[in-house]
C-alpha cells in the first residue's frame, strides 16, 4: 500500500457493462469478488447497463466495455476488461 491510499479509504467504484453479456457477468463477479477479498465494508460499487443509461456512459466518455472507473481515492483509474486479472486489478487499485 503506497502512502497515497490509506487503510480507512473508502473506494468508490463505477462498473460499466452491456447487458448480460458474457464478458460483463464476469467482470460483474470478478470486481465484486476482488471487493470482498481485499476492501470487505470499504467499497460502493455501482454497476451501470449502458444499454439502459446511455447518457451516464455518453457524460464518462467510454470507448471499451466493460470498464471499471475508480474514483476515490485519488488518482482516478479506469481498467478495460473482465477483471480476471487481479493481481492487474489490485495494482491499479494501489492495493498490491
Amino acid at each position: 500500500m503506497d502512502d497515497t491510499t490509506r487503510k480507512d479509504d473508502r473506494y468508490v467504484l463505477r462498473l460499466f457493462v452491456t447487458g448480460a453479456s458474457t464478458n460483463s457477468v464476469r467482470a460483474i463477479s470478478n470486481i465484486k469478488q476482488i471487493c470482498e477479498e481485499y476492501i470487505p465494508d470499504r467499497y460502493s460499487l455501482e454497476i451501470i447497463d449502458v444499454y439502459q443509461q446511455k447518457k451516464i456512459a455518453e457524460s464518462e466518455q467510454i470507448i471499451a466495455l466493460p470498464l471499471l472507473i475508480k474514483s476515490f481515492p485519488l488518482p482516478e483509474r479506469r481498467f478495460i476488461g473482465d477483471m480476471s486479472d487481479t493481481n492487474r486489478v489490485l495494482k491499479g487499485l494501489g492495493l498490491s
